[in-house]
């Protein structure tokens, strides 16, 4: 299946936290969206890989996007190494997407920016024909995305742009919250953690919130580029209203 953005997290709920209303958008204008979880966030202090599986699967249907898949890699462990680029390579061959959304370049996580570099160096490899992938035993094509986009996460980075996702933000949270175990939950069996504090998600909303009031409306995510972006028409800034 084609899609035209493909969204990757090193651990499953990074994509609902970092760039899930701007799925969620691009799904209500009829875009094809898949997510890729790196690793099943097997090392994180609460829950599992069974319940991150799970909650993955939950958090996908509320945020209606048309594939998830984990490429099982090791959570805190994971190299940008040849046999992970492969991995990477062969998953955006698989999708071809226009846009690729990854992992802040620098976060409290080492494994997210970890995963920003290996994202970056797969995308770019991906289009060069003499590296050889398969999927269900038949060759890929080369194919390399025209944007590579990094979602802000936890530190904050300034944003080369930023994403209205106003109208998206409650869907965005209920995708977030569909991680039971990891965000305000009640359950006293585990310890607390940085995230499970209700704190951290107060933190998740005032920095969409911080986000919109830069460019006038209520709720946006933040996004960092390397590639220079190009337009033909101002239609965009036209119609967008402040």
């Amino acid at each position: 299946m084609k899609v035209d953005i493909l969204a990757f997290g090193v651990h499953p709920d990074d994509v609902e936290l970092g760039c899930s209303g701007t799925l969620i958008a691009a799904v209500a204008q009829g875009k094809k969206v898949a997510v890729i979880d790196l690793t099943q966030g097997e090392l994180g202090t609460r829950g599992n890989a069974a319940t991150r599986k799970t909650e993955a699967a939950n958090a996908a249907k509320i945020m209606g996007i048309h594939a998830r898949e984990n490429l099982k890699m090791a959570d805190g462990f994971f190299q940008n190494d040849e046999t992970n680029v492969h991995k990477v390579i062969a998953a955006i061959r698989k999708y071809q997407p226009e846009i690729v959304l990854c992992n802040a370049p620098e976060d409290r996580h080492p494994d997210h920016g970890r995963s920003a570099k290996l994202l970056a160096d797969a995308a770019f490899l991906s289009g060069l024909r003499k590296i050889e992938t398969s999927f269900e035993k038949a060759a890929q094509k080369e194919w390399r995305p025209k944007y590579v986009f990094h979602y802000i996460q936890d530190r904050y980075l300034k944003p080369d742009f930023v994403f209205d996702i106003s109208a998206m933000m409650e869907q965005k949270m209920k995708a977030v919250l569909a991680y039971t175990t990891q965000f305000n939950s009640t359950d006293t069996s585990e310890p607390e953690t940085y995230i499970s504090n209700p704190d951290f998600i107060e933190v998740i909303k005032a920095r969409a919130l911080m986000f919109g009031k830069r460019i006038g409306v209520q709720y946006a995510e933040g996004y960092i580029t390397t590639k220079m972006i190009g337009v033909n028409t101002f239609d965009a800034f036209i119609m967008h209203t402040t």
